[in-house]
């Protein structure tokens, strides 16, 4: 794969505005790339909003080497309602695309309209990847999906020894919400993560 330097340079000759160093509470998550679709470069990516019918966005943001590398949009398509197809400028060859295989997505938040709410146009779906942290500062896990099929909604929160819990959704339980952090701390009554 080229180096983070040489998808850099593809960047700054096309950016037409001030470079600076991206931060990730300057970006939205909003997808993540799951597996090298062809031999030309293309990618399939799993999708978590309905970004798309908003803002078209020249470029995405992947994580490389702890840095947020800018891709430029090619083109894309849609295959269903969770997963499209999407080719970036500079990944040509099934190889260069494989290096981004489970990198997340991501798109500058500047991009947004002024009166575009993430959480609403997600829906509960957002805070999928937020860490659970308990009413006595202990990490529960991280929420790997939310089961909202039933009028009590519930997170799935995958424990760092891969032990699964399901903790309702609830404003009883929820303490505070730190966006920039990805942290939800919880009052979680005593019992609930022995079931």
């Amino acid at each position: 794969m080229p180096s983070v330097d040489s998808f850099l340079v593809i960047f700054v000759k096309e950016w037409k505005g001030v470079i600076s160093m991206i931060r990730k509470e300057d970006l939205l998550l909003i997808g993540k790339i799951i597996k090298p679709h062809g031999l030309q470069g293309e990618l399939s990516f799993e999708f978590f909003t309905d970004i798309f019918d908003v803002v078209e966005a020249p470029h995405f943001f992947c994580e490389l080497e702890g840095i947020f590398v800018p891709f430029f949009i090619e083109s894309y398509r849609f295959k269903n309602n969770m997963t499209g197809l999407i080719k970036f400028r500079g990944v040509d060859t099934e190889k260069e695309a494989k290096e981004l295989i489970k990198s997340s997505l991501y798109l500058l938040r500047g991009l947004l309209p002024s009166d575009f709410s993430p959480e609403e146009e997600q829906g509960i779906d957002f805070y999928i990847g937020y860490q659970i942290v308990d009413q006595y500062e202990n990490r529960v896990g991280e929420i790997v999906s939310i089961d909202d099929s039933t009028e009590n909604v519930l997170f799935n929160v995958l424990s760092d020894s891969g032990v699964e819990f399901l903790i309702p959704v609830s404003d009883d339980y929820i303490v505070e919400i730190e966006e920039e952090k990805k942290i939800i701390r919880m009052d979680i009554p005593d019992g609930l993560l022995t079931l």
